[in-house]
């Protein structure tokens, strides 16, 4: 197991929370931040120096705003910083990796200007073992889709060095890779297991191409 990864006896129960629309964090997969705004800045400090850990998690716009900003969604994921370097402007570039997906149990006295849960990790275990999570489908339809989508959204894809990823890895690389919208992304976190997200995966893909032949068919005729 990464180093990166926590047993259960070592997460916290609270721990503060990044709220970042369009931003996904899956187990397993690494997020690059840049980190200005000054909370956000107390943030990362205060978690370099307690754990390293903190959350990300998405605004849920289909609520009403809480006193301490906007609603959040009830899952978001813990991540650890495993690398950060400040710049000469006082700005944080870290890369925080995927540890375990957690629901918001309650949302608690905010610090230093940034918000902070206590949070339920129980229905999540299983994404602390990677041995644990099969993609029960072909890894190479899954490459196969998604780099059709993401050269037709001008993106390329390192297809040998993501081919020898692990499972978890391979799927957690490619939901935070593609530019799904804020609801598509937190449905692909919210997938209960690996083989339901890379199913949800292939439906988008699909979704996406059928989306780009329909104008296509349209035209033609």
């Amino acid at each position: 197991m990464p180093s990166f990864h926590l047993s259960p006896e070592r997460l916290p129960e609270s721990f503060p929370v990044f709220p970042l629309i369009g931003a996904l964090l899956l187990p397993w997969g690494r997020l690059p931040l840049n980190i200005f705004e000054p909370r956000y800045i107390a943030m990362t400090e205060d978690a370099l120096a307690a754990g390293r850990v903190f959350g990300m998690i998405q605004p849920d716009p289909s609520r009403r705003p809480t006193a301490n900003g906007p609603a959040l969604y009830q899952v978001g994921c813990l991540g650890r910083i495993v690398f950060f370097a400040e710049t000469d402007d006082r700005r944080f570039l870290i890369t925080l990796a995927g540890v375990i997906r957690f629901r918001v149990a309650e949302e608690i006295e905010m610090r230093r200007g940034y918000r902070r849960v206590r949070a339920d990790f129980a229905p999540y275990w299983a994404d602390l073992d990677e041995h644990k999570a099969s993609l029960a489908l072909p890894r190479d339809q899954l490459l196969q889709k998604a780099c059709a989508y993401l050269a037709a959204h001008g993106y390329k894809i390192e297809a040998e060095a993501i081919r020898a990823l692990p499972d978890v890895e391979l799927v957690a690389s490619l939901a935070m890779a593609c530019p799904f919208t804020p609801a598509e992304k937190q449905a692909l976190l919210q997938a209960p297991t690996l083989a339901q997200r890379a199913e949800a995966l292939l439906a988008l893909f699909e979704i996406d191409r059928h989306a780009r032949l329909v104008p296509s068919a349209k035209q033609e005729s």
